[in-house]
Parts: structure tokens; sequence; C-alpha cells
């Protein structure tokens, strides 16, 4: 492929980034882990013979769907993924008659849903659900039927719809988080996971950690920073932060379901630490 030829390609591949970090971005619930998928694309667009594809943006989806595919079951396998990073921002959406972003789409319960299903349920929904991609080119990426496919996404579809509404009492938020911070800083791993929910999801935009008891280990991991956090609210939401020299150093954010902790957000990065509006609880 000559410079020119590549260069052609490379703004082909631009065009459709938006719409292929949607989709991974829906898959995996990380930007960062988005943006991986969406450059693994790119080189195996690069590596193949593309003059031969006639549907690029199909093409690509279904190599993003693929590598994404590869990543959630890793995460499965591994059972954890890294606590300690940055802020989790949302993928712009693919465009505008798509919809919002997958958080918009029944709230943050949908995210928590999402992290319990199993890989091929989520693909399978996203693609078919979000995306509109046929059951048939699903089918071809889980190495299945298209009415395997099918049953997969009715499956989840079924699990996404009984989400329950988060709690919204932010005095027994404050409830919550003070437990939460009193096990953190004791090093209480039973007492986190009195607090948190089974599926309980950690975001960073390094990696997303599912489940109580990799989140209660990543916690107590933390203590000292616990012993330092101050209870808060960020952006009306019932939170933490950590204070650094002049400025916080992280804050953390919880979303709550059934009086117990079903989501918490990480947030370092300074540029968006300055943005957030943090008042004392």
């Amino acid at each position: 492929m000559t410079g020119t030829d590549n260069e052609f390609l490379a703004r082909r591949f631009e065009a459709h980034r938006p719409h292929l970090r949607a989709v991974a971005y829906r898959m995996l619930g990380s930007a960062a882990e988005a943006d991986d998928a969406v450059q693994e694309a790119w080189f195996r667009l690069s590596r193949s013979e593309s003059e031969r594809v006639d549907n690029l943006g199909g093409w690509l989806t279904t190599v993003v769907g693929r590598v994404c595919l590869d990543m959630l079951r890793s995460r499965k396998s591994r059972a954890e993924e890294p606590l300690e990073s940055g802020p989790t921002t949302p993928a712009p959406a693919a465009d505008p008659e798509q919809g919002a972003l997958l958080a918009d789409s029944v709230g943050i319960a949908l995210l928590v849903v999402l992290e319990t299903l199993t890989p091929a349920e989520r693909l399978a929904f996203v693609l078919h659900d979000l995306f509109a991609v046929p059951f048939e080119e699903i089918g071809a990426i889980l190495g299945r039927s298209s009415a395997a496919a099918r049953q997969l996404a009715s499956r989840a579809r079924r699990r996404v719809q009984g989400a329950p509404a988060p709690d919204a009492d932010l005095a027994r938020q404050r409830e919550i988080v003070d437990a939460f911070l009193a096990a953190a800083r004791d090093g209480d791993f039973e007492g986190l996971l009195e607090v948190l929910d089974p599926d309980v999801v950690a975001r960073t935009d390094a990696g997303v950690t599912t489940g109580a008891a990799a989140v209660a280990s990543g916690a107590t991991a933390y203590a000292h920073l616990g012993r330092l956090a101050l209870p808060v609210l960020v952006d009306g939401v019932t939170g933490l932060v950590v204070p650094g020299a002049g400025r916080p150093e992280r804050a953390l954010t919880f979303t709550f379901v059934r009086d117990r902790i079903a989501v918490i957000d990480i947030v370092t990065d300074p540029e968006r630490l300055a943005a957030l509006d943090i008042e004392r609880g």
C-alpha cells in the first residue's frame, strides 16, 4: 500500500471513528478500553486487503464487536480490572438518529445490568438493540446461528427492562457512603461487602472492576486514601473527595440501588476534577 493509499484509508477510517467508539463504549463501559478497541480495528484494517471490503462501516463494526467480545471475555476470566486511574468519559453518539448515550437509555441502572450479562448477551443486545446490526452478522461474530443470537439479545433485553431504578434519598445515601468510608478506612472487607451490591461496578478511564469482592479488595488496598476522604456532593450527587495540594486529588460518585452501592465512578484527571461542582455534604 502506497503512502497515498494509506492516507486515503486513514481518512475513510476516521469518518467511522465516532460510530466505532460509540459501539465500543457501550460494549465496554470504559472510554480508554473503547479507544483501545477502535485502535485495534485500525491495525486490522491497515493489515487487510481493504480494497475488497464493500461495506467498510459494517466490516469495521464487526471487527470492533469481535475485539470487544475478546476484551469482555478476558475481563470475566480475570474477575477484576484496575480500580486506579482517571475519569470515565462518555463516547460520542454514533449519530443523532441513533439516540442518546447508553447511560441515557434507561438511566445508570442499565450500565449495572449490562455488567451482569455474559459477554455474548451484551454483544447481542448492544449491537442489535442499540445499533440495529442484523442477527445474521451478530451470529457470525459469536460463531452461532442467527436464531441463537436473537435468543441472546432477547434474554438480555428482559434483564435490562427489569432493571431497578436508582435510589434518590440523599440522607440515606450519606448513611451508606459513611458506612463505606468507615469500612474502607479500617480495611474491613466484610463491612464493605455489606454496603456493596453483589454486582457493583467501579469505573475509571483505565477500566472497569465488577463484583463486590473485587471492588472491596480495591477499596481496602487504598485505605490510606480513605482516611483522607471527605463526604461531599459532586454535581449534586452523593460522593467523596480526597483533597490534595490546593485542589482535590480525586473524586468518587456513587449510584445506589436497593440501599447498596451499585456504581462507583472515580475521577482523577485534573481538568475533569476542576470542572466538577463539589460542595461539602
